[in-house]
């Protein structure tokens, strides 16, 4: 079997761990299987060499911050290489460019656009265990680029997806994906199986075991991904194209997202073009927009209200106030939280909304916003509510059952 394995930084985060991690690669190896490994920076060393930068600017050049980023991936797989090495194994350790990863130019935040498998097929012919640095490409310009927080997994799955991999082990601190936090929640339970959709949005609402951007290229390329713990040997969570068995479960899991912030528009003038307007203006600084509610019109004027980071909050009322139109009054509310629940179920069931409302009114948790898609019911509420809303939920849709 051909296996990519992704080791996230806490499972290389010290020599010891990094030693770990190259006897459980020597144990696939025996195994008979070919392999390329990935690897982040040692946990802390990303932050570390972010800090060196802004000794010297506040405001690096991006093109530099590429250069220095990719450093930690690179003495991380090249110290796994030597591990093996002295273990009596043939490794090589290859930047992403060596690997053939190529990207656009957007620095710090680049996409894959390709990926040329010759220089790793022809390791992989002599039999050699490659270890390939992580988070980073080429440019076509022939600068070095990163792909983002989190990029490790993404560069894991398009190597997977290009060398038509059997299989994409994703290593980190947790032994799978989980119906909720464990932290939130004792009684959460880790999956045997969940949907590339459900992934896609738990990641997307707040779960950290997985990068969105690699759920994403893993359903468009068909990559199987397992969720695993570098610290034991559970089997971990499939991650795949739904089946029926999955379909029958009604609710696959619970997010909370504490990083939101409400923006309230009061006496609006209800006229076309100037929410458009309000949104693109916030789209061109770049502050994403999440849950958006607008009433019915009275005597011309309107309420809207809608979500955005609040990390981006204090820019996102620049904004509004820079708009120069008449508005009756804008208030934010950091206060707040996103609790969603998730499943591919909900599709081909209903009554799901209804159980998350009652369940929440009858612990006096009032709804301020509601989203939906076809798997997925997202409300806005009281941050002080938000771990108390988890565990309602989680216990109405019986998730530790």
């Amino acid at each position: 079997m051909l296996i990519v394995q992704k080791y996230g930084g806490t499972s290389v985060g010290s020599l010891e761990r990094i030693e770990k991690v190259a006897r459980r690669v020597a144990r696939s190896k025996d195994d008979g299987n070919e392999l390329v490994v990935v690897v982040s920076a040692m946990s802390g060393e990303t932050n570390k060499l972010i800090e060196y930068a802004h000794h010297f600017s506040r405001t690096p050049s991006k093109r530099e911050m590429d250069i220095l980023l990719s450093s930690g991936e690179r003495v991380t797989a090249s110290l796994l290489a030597i591990a093996l090495q002295e273990m009596g194994y043939d490794a090589i350790a290859m930047t992403g460019r060596q690997a053939g990863i190529k990207t656009d130019d957007s620095h710090t935040y680049a996409r894959i656009e390709s990926i040329k498998t010759e220089a790793l097929t022809r390791e992989l012919e002599k039999g050699r265990i490659v270890i390939v640095a992580g988070f980073q490409g080429i440019s076509e310009s022939g600068n070095v680029t990163t792909l983002g927080r989190g990029g490790s997994d993404l560069s894991a799955v398009a190597l997977a997806g290009a060398l038509k991999a059997d299989a994409c082990e994703i290593y980190s601190d947790v032994d799978g994906i989980y119906t909720t936090d464990p932290r939130i929640e004792p009684k959460a339970r880790k999956l045997d199986f969940i949907s590339y959709d459900e992934m896609l949005e738990l990641s997307s609402l707040g779960a950290k075991v997985l990068q969105n951007r690699s759920v994403e290229l893993a359903k468009k390329m068909g990559v199987r991904i397992v969720a695993k713990s570098s610290f034991s040997d559970s089997e971990g969570t499939i991650i795949a194209q739904e089946d029926e068995k999955m379909e029958a479960v009604l609710v696959s899991g619970i997010a909370l997202d504490k990083n939101q912030a409400r923006v309230s528009l009061r006496d609006l003038p209800d006229r076309p073009g100037i929410a458009a307007e309000i949104f693109d203006r916030l789209a061109k600084e770049q502050i994403n927009v999440d849950m958006i509610i607008q009433n019915a019109s009275r005597e011309g004027m309107t309420n809207l209200g809608f979500t955005v980071p609040q990390s981006e909050l204090a820019r996102a009322a620049k904004v509004i106030e820079s708009t120069g139109h008449k508005i009756g009054s804008a208030d934010y509310d950091e206060n707040v939280c996103k609790v969603s629940v998730v499943g591919v179920g909900m599709k081909s069931h209903s009554g799901i909304a209804a159980e998350a409302f009652k369940a929440l009114a009858s612990n006096n948790i009032n709804i301020e916003m509601i989203s939906t898609s076809e798997i997925k019911i997202s409300m806005i509420i009281d941050e002080k509510f938000g771990e108390l809303a988890v565990r309602v939920l989680h216990e109405v849709y019986e998730l530790d059952k």
